[in-house]
């Protein structure tokens, strides 16, 4: 059994709803967790007529809070927005890009298929230094504030069961299999190395 806890990473496509939920919720059940967005600019959705609002990943939560409600406060409170913003202030201060992160972790979760295609790229174009393997596991998560609630929580009953595995490769086929027969979900994914 693992004497550390494990390290994840989880990842959406801009590090603001999906993956930002699934870090609270395996940070509050004591995980090694960091979470990042594969596009390539945090993409957050634009006012009732307008297009979708792009900031960099070197922007705040805070900044983007401040942005969106000087621009239509009642819009963005209203689609709740300024409140995931504010969540994400209490985890950490801004979104970071994975593409830009060199640390290793012992799983990763993307949130969606375009994060999953991203990461994997991601990974098989770096200079494998050590071939540690890494699995990489997509949880189809869509982008709204319930659906990402719903699989913060499976993301973290896999991490639990990992934990407590000795050998994580056989261990995450088995709890794979299991959450597919509980949600009905199946699960892309494979392994890449560092």
């Amino acid at each position: 059994m693992p004497s550390s806890p494990l390290r994840v990473a989880v990842v959406c496509m801009s590090n603001v709803n999906r993956s930002m939920e699934a870090h609270r919720v395996l940070k509050k059940n004591g995980f090694h967790v960091r979470s990042f967005g594969a596009g390539s600019h945090v993409r957050l959705p634009g006012g009732a007529r307008n297009p979708p609002m792009l900031y960099d990943f070197s922007t705040s939560y805070k900044k983007m809070h401040s942005d969106l409600s000087s621009k239509d406060q009642k819009h963005y409170k209203r689609n709740g927005i300024l409140h995931i913003l504010k969540r994400n202030e209490r985890i950490k201060p801004g979104p970071e890009r994975f593409q830009e992160c060199p640390d290793p972790f012992d799983v990763i979760f993307t949130c969606g298929e375009r994060a999953y295609n991203r990461v994997v790229a991601d990974l098989c174009t770096r200079d494998q230094e050590t071939w540690q393997p890494v699995p990489v596991v997509n949880v189809d998560i869509d982008d709204t504030l319930e659906a990402a609630s719903l699989g913060a929580s499976i993301i973290c009953e896999l991490c639990q069961g990992l934990q407590q595995a000795d050998d994580t490769q056989s261990r995450l086929a088995e709890l794979l299999q299991a959450a597919k027969e509980k949600t009905g979900r199946s699960f892309l994914h494979t392994v890449c190395f560092y």
